[in-house]
């Protein structure tokens, strides 16, 4: 039965943690002072999570009890770094750790809302914005693909990235009102 059980809650884990390693990533880097750095206790933080993963509430968010022990692998980092003098004071690590947990949510609900914005949008404007923040793809020539001009072309991209803007903030907005 024990070997039944440890499968699925290794994969959970690795599930959980594949999800949100990006916004761990970011929570941290707000954190230290370094890429390195961050890397460091990344892996740390991820040792930790699993070895503590028994006492995660599937209920609750995993994003917010990783980023609490990320805060503790960050501040024991910091203490034994002490001696470096680009480390910052710890009750403005604190300060900064809470400002970081509170911007992952901000972001990820911003995200969601723009891809709710975006999927309202007419097929064509959604791959008007899409191809227009394509890496690699020159808005100019989509504009001479298109028989625009480019200055014309521009100014329809930022129209629409106004109503997106307008969505975006309309949803997020609505959202904060109803957690409240």
């Amino acid at each position: 039965m024990e070997s039944e059980e440890k499968p699925d809650r290794y994969e959970l884990f690795v599930e959980l943690f594949a999800a949100h390693e990006s916004d761990l990533r970011r929570f941290l880097r707000s954190l230290l002072p370094t890429a390195t750095d961050t890397d460091e206790v990344l892996q740390q933080t991820a040792l930790v999570l699993w070895r503590k993963f028994d006492q995660f509430d599937p209920e609750t968010k995993f994003i917010k009890w990783a980023c609490v022990v990320a805060r503790f692998e960050a501040l024991a980092y910091r203490r034994k770094m002490a001696r470096d003098r680009m480390v910052f004071r710890e009750d403005i690590l604190e300060l900064m750790a809470d400002e970081g947990a509170e911007e992952i949510e901000v972001r990820s609900a911003e995200h969601d809302a723009l891809e709710l914005c975006l999927a309202e949008l007419p097929e064509k404007q959604r791959k008007l914005v899409l191809l227009a923040h394509t890496p690699e793809v020159k808005v100019k020539q989509l504009a001479a693909d298109a028989g625009s001009t480019a200055a014309a072309f521009y100014m329809k991209i930022n129209r629409l990235r106004k109503t997106l803007l307008v969505c975006v903030e309309g949803k997020t907005t609505s959202a904060g009102g109803a957690a409240s």
